[in-house]
């Protein structure tokens, strides 16, 4: 079901910068009528909220903590698309010294924190028919071993993706998984990956572009559109086809 940002009600996480202050300016330019952008620290966001003309308002979030995202979904009275973009990523191999403390840190926030977003805002979303997005990866498809313990958690949040799917789209939710390839932003710089990565306009672009459609996998930037070359036969077949047992 297509759906048209113009007029709506939108809530970003880690909206701050990176990928999410992308996707905050281009919900925008799409004519969205209010933002919310969840971050840890809302102060972060002052001169982006009064920049906007009352369009944006920062709330505090943090994925890790279930009290401020249930605050954050209580408080409000309506939301229309949810764009869970925030995320962490550690340099963790299998035999990095602090490869469990990397990967219980990964998993709370990119696994648990999604869980936990998705349990906060889908009564909302239900409410106004909305969309629920969450940003994976091509890391979700393919460990790449530097970032390990990253990549398993990130299979494991596009697998509980797929469940929101089956599980929300009866109650006229539509759920979206974007899989971007190296972006340009902090983490990427951390990562190392500068000289591969590209702009995150592309990922905010793919995204407005697949609201408009029925699709639920976004593969947005150079690598990500190899990635699903290879992968589109499983997922049509496989992952986007109705679950059946016995």
């Amino acid at each position: 079901m297509a759906f048209d940002v113009q007029g709506k009600t939108v809530l970003i996480t880690g909206a701050n910068r990176g990928i999410g202050k992308t996707f905050l300016d281009h919900m925008l330019k799409a004519g969205a009528a209010k933002v919310y952008a969840a971050v840890r620290n809302p102060d972060s966001m002052t001169d982006i909220v009064e920049a906007s003309g009352g369009k944006v308002a920062a709330v505090q979030l943090d994925l890790s903590n279930e009290d401020t995202i249930n605050a954050v979904a209580q408080n409000l009275e309506k939301v229309d698309l949810v764009i869970n973009n925030a995320g962490v990523l550690k340099v963790a191999t299998p035999f990095s010294d602090d490869v469990f403390e990397c990967f219980d840190f990964e998993m709370d926030v990119n696994v648990k924190g999604l869980i936990r977003m998705a349990r906060a805002f889908a009564p909302l979303l239900e409410k106004s028919s909305g969309v629920f997005v969450q940003l994976n990866s091509v890391a979700s498809l393919r460990n790449f071993a530097d970032f390990a313990t990253y990549s398993a958690s990130k299979a494991a949040s596009y697998s509980i993706t797929q469940a929101l799917r089956d599980m929300l789209a009866p109650k006229g939710v539509r759920v979206i998984s974007v899989h971007p390839g190296p972006i340009m932003t902090d983490m990427g710089k951390e990562a190392g990956l500068e000289e591969m990565a590209e702009s995150p306009d592309l990922v905010a672009e793919g995204l407005v572009k697949a609201l408009g459609t029925d699709e639920f996998h976004v593969f947005p930037d150079t690598m990500a559109k190899n990635f699903w070359q290879a992968y589109k036969s499983f997922a049509k077949g496989v992952v986007e086809s109705e679950a059946s047992e016995g």
